[in-house]
C-alpha cells in the first residue's frame, strides 16, 4: 500500500505538470502581471506553507512526548474532531467547487463536458473506490491473521491424559484463545488506522500539488497575495488531521518521518514545479482544466469519505464518547469550529 502511494504521488508530482502545460485556447481577461513581485510572494508562500505544514502534522505526533495529547486522552477526540471538520470543509468548500469550475468552464467543448456532470460522477466513484480499498485491505488482513491464530493457540497448549492437567490445559487454551482474540482485534484496528492514514494522505497530496502548481505558475501579485496566508492556515489545519491519523496508526519512526515530510513538501514542490512551467502553463487551457478538474473531483471524493466515515463516524459512534456527555459536547463544538474556520478561509483561497 505504501509503495503504491509513493508511485502514484510521484506520478502526480512530476508527470501531470508536463501534461497540463499547454497552449491557451480560451480568451481570458487581462490581469495585473508583475513577475518579480509575484516571485517574492511565491518564495514567501513556499517558506510559510512548508513551516506551517511541518508544524501542523507534527503537533498530534507529540503525544509520545506530551501525555495529554496521546490517543488515550479525551482531548485527542476533540482535536481529531476539529481536524476532521477541517478535512470535511476542504473537500466540500475548497476542492469540489474548484472541480465543478474546471469541468464546466466555457473553455471546454460543450460535448461531452456539458452533457454530463462529470465532477459529481468522479467524486462519487472515488468515494466508492476508497470504501472498497478500505474494506478489502482490512478483510485480507483479518483472513490472513485468523488462519494463523488457531495454529498459534494450539502450539501454546499441550494436551495431557490426566484429568487435572487436562483441566489446566483447557483453562490455558481458553486463556490463549481470549488473548489471541484481543490481539486480533487490536491488530485489525491498527491496520484500519494505517489504511486510513495512507489513503487520506493520498487525497491530500492530490489537491495540494494542484494548489502549488497553480500558485507557482501565476504571475499576478494580486492573486497570490491573499493566498499566502490562506494556504498557510489551510495546510496547518490539514496537517493536524493527517497527523492525528498517523498517530493512531502507530507506524515506525521512519514511516512517520517519510509521511510527515511528504505532506510538508508536497505543496512547496508543487509551487516549484509551477515556477518551472510558468512560461508554458495556462490554467485556462482545456488540458489543464480537464486534469485539474478530474484530480480535484477525485481528491474531494476521498476527503469527504474519509472525514465522514473513517474519522467522524468511527469516533462519534465510539462507546467511550457516547457514554461521556461532556466529551460529546466538546467534540461537536470542535467539529463545528474546524469546519467553520476552514470554510471562512475560502473567502480568500
Amino acid at each position: 500500500m505504501g509503495f503504491k502511494l509513493f508511485v502514484l504521488s510521484i506520478f502526480i508530482l512530476f508527470i501531470v505538470p508536463t501534461l497540463i502545460a499547454a497552449e491557451c485556447t480560451c480568451d481570458e481577461e487581462d490581469e495585473e502581471r508583475d513577475r518579480s513581485k509575484a516571485l517574492r510572494y511565491k518564495i514567501a508562500a513556499l517558506v510559510s506553507i512548508l513551516v506551517a505544514s511541518a508544524i501542523g502534522v507534527c503537533l498530534p505526533l507529540l503525544g509520545k512526548v506530551i501525555p495529554a495529547l496521546s490517543p488515550e486522552k479525551d482531548i485527542f477526540f476533540i482535536i481529531k474532531a476539529f481536524a476532521a471538520g477541517v478535512i470535511l470543509s476542504t473537500g466540500f468548500i475548497h476542492v469540489l467547487p474548484d472541480a465543478f469550475e474546471n469541468l464546466t468552464s466555457p473553455c471546454l467543448n460543450e460535448h461531452p463536458w456539458g452533457d454530463f456532470p462529470f465532477t459529481g460522477f468522479v467524486a462519487m466513484c472515488t468515494a466508492m473506490g476508497t470504501l472498497m480499498v478500505d474494506t478489502y485491505a482490512t478483510a485480507y488482513f483479518q483472513n490472513h491473521y485468523s488462519k494463523r491464530a488457531p495454529a498459534q493457540v494450539e502450539s501454546q497448549t499441550t494436551p495431557d491424559v490426566e484429568n487435572e492437567e487436562h483441566t489446566h490445559v483447557h483453562a490455558h487454551a481458553s486463556h490463549s484463545h481470549a488473548h489471541g482474540h484481543i490481539s486480533f482485534d487490536q491488530s485489525s484496528e491498527l491496520l484500519r488506522h494505517r489504511v486510513i492514514s495512507q489513503v487520506l494522505e493520498l487525497g491530500i497530496i492530490v489537491h495540494s500539488v494542484i494548489i502549488g502548481i497553480s500558485l507557482g505558475a501565476s504571475e499576478s501579485p494580486k492573486t497570490i497575495r491573499p493566498l499566502v496566508a490562506a494556504l498557510t492556515f489551510h495546510q496547518f489545519f490539514e496537517g493536524m488531521g493527517l497527523g492525528s491519523c498517523i498517530t493512531q496508526a502507530n507506524f515506525k519512526s521512519l514511516s512517520i518521518t517519510i509521511m510527515g515530510l511528504f505532506f510538508a513538501l508536497t505543496t512547496p514542490v508543487g509551487i516549484g514545479i509551477g515556477l518551472g512551467i510558468s512560461n508554458v502553463y495556462d490554467e485556462n487551457s482545456p488540458t489543464a482544466l480537464i486534469f485539474e478538474g478530474i484530480f480535484n473531483a477525485a481528491s474531494a471524493g476521498i476527503l469527504i469519505y474519509m472525514a465522514l466515515v473513517d474519522l467522524l463516524a468511527a469516533d462519534f459512534m465510539n462507546p467511550r464518547m457516547q457514554k461521556n456527555g461532556r466529551l460529546q459536547l466538546g467534540s461537536n463544538i470542535s467539529l463545528l469550529l474546524g469546519a467553520g474556520c476552514m470554510s471562512l478561509i475560502a473567502k480568500w483561497a
